[in-house]
């Protein structure tokens, strides 16, 4: 089997991901499942694969012993995102593969509040979630969906580029982070000089880079990122935690100000077993919200999401039990990725 082989074996079967590892079997990841191929390639076919889609400055980074992350398009348009790296001295990939368009937010399974956050004039809005919970996916189709409505210039950031959109109603501008410009950071700064109206950045990983974005925020941009956090009050704290303590009641203060919302995110199996279904927690920042975040009483805002049905809010719980009740996922499911378990099995 060669890489062009396994693309289109993962494509046939809806896989998300492919891993490639020098010496063993291939494997696949099918509806958030691994599974392992039979037989396995030689490792001289193995290397072949992994240097099939990368160029000859690439291919030396990687012989020199660098890990490399690349986005780049396949001979029959597929659009792929590759983390390349070593271990146990052999050569290692793993691949995700994007979809070949974006979905629109009812395609996704989204609830109507996100085009409300796609829409908002400025502010910051949070995708959140774990690995492979579709935050990029859901980032893509909010920037797909302003670009077909609005004349907005957008920015966007990423390490690598994963969609490429289309100049629609918006005109984009897609930098990627190693190639175009050396951080987040410093691209975030250089946005600012740049006229943009909407400022998307692949992954707020650092303090630096969190802060860039709030002051982004602030001078009246729609900033747009995401973070690895499983809640809306655990992303606050999230963004309190990685500030130094000396800054932390200053931030506090910008990000409640500026934050406009949090959509939390996770991929399940489907119960029938063709598919997945997303399951979402929504917190739409108002006064009450902006109060207990300055206040230090993050511990209350799930509480206030509760309260905040008619703004679209609604805890992962919610999202989860409505899932089962509807027979899209199962409990056994459903109780993994809950934050509170107890309160889930009451609700099933």
């Amino acid at each position: 089997m060669n890489f062009e082989e396994l693309v289109e074996y993962a494509k046939q079967n809806k896989c998300s991901d492919i891993h490639i590892t020098v010496g063993t079997n291939l494997a696949i990841r099918r509806y958030g499942t691994l599974e392992i191929l039979e037989p396995s390639p030689t490792a001289e076919e193995s290397r072949n694969m992994i240097f099939s889609f990368l160029d000859q400055e690439q291919v030396e980074r990687v012989s020199r012993g660098e890990d490399l992350d690349v986005g780049c398009m396949l001979w029959d348009g597929t659009r792929i995102r590759a983390n390349i790296y070593h271990q146990r001295n052999n050569l290692a990939a793993s691949i995700r593969l994007l979809n070949q368009y974006i979905p629109t937010f009812e395609e996704l399974g989204l609830p109507p509040v996100v085009r409300d956050l796609a829409e908002m004039p400025r502010g910051l809005v949070l995708v959140t979630g774990p690995t492979g919970s579709g935050k990029s996916t859901t980032l893509a189709s909010m920037v797909d969906y302003i670009n077909k409505t609005t004349s907005r210039h957008i920015m966007t950031i990423e390490d690598p580029i994963e969609y490429v959109y289309p100049h629609n109603k918006a005109m984009i501008h897609q930098r990627e982070v190693g190639k175009d410009v050396k951080s987040f950071a410093t691209a975030l700064r250089s946005a600012l000089r740049e006229d943009p109206d909407i400022i998307l950045v692949g992954e707020m990983r650092d303090f630096e880079t969190i802060s860039a974005a709030i002051t982004a925020a602030e001078t009246g941009h729609l900033v747009l990122s995401t973070l690895h956090t499983t809640s809306a009050a655990q992303t606050v704290e999230r963004v309190i935690d990685a500030t130094p303590l000396e800054g932390q009641d200053q931030i506090r203060t910008q990000f409640s100000n500026v934050i406009r919302g949090v959509i939390t995110q996770c991929l399940l199996p489907a119960a029938d077993g063709n598919g997945r279904h997303v399951a979402t927690e929504i917190m739409v920042a108002n006064a009450a919200i902006g109060n207990l975040i300055r206040e230090k009483k993050t511990i209350q805002i799930p509480s206030s999401i509760q309260g905040g049905r008619a703004q679209g809010m609604h805890l992962l719980n919610d999202d989860l039990a409505s899932l089962v009740h509807r027979e899209k996922i199962t409990k056994e499911e459903a109780m993994k990725v809950s934050n509170d378990p107890a309160s889930l099995d009451k609700m099933c």
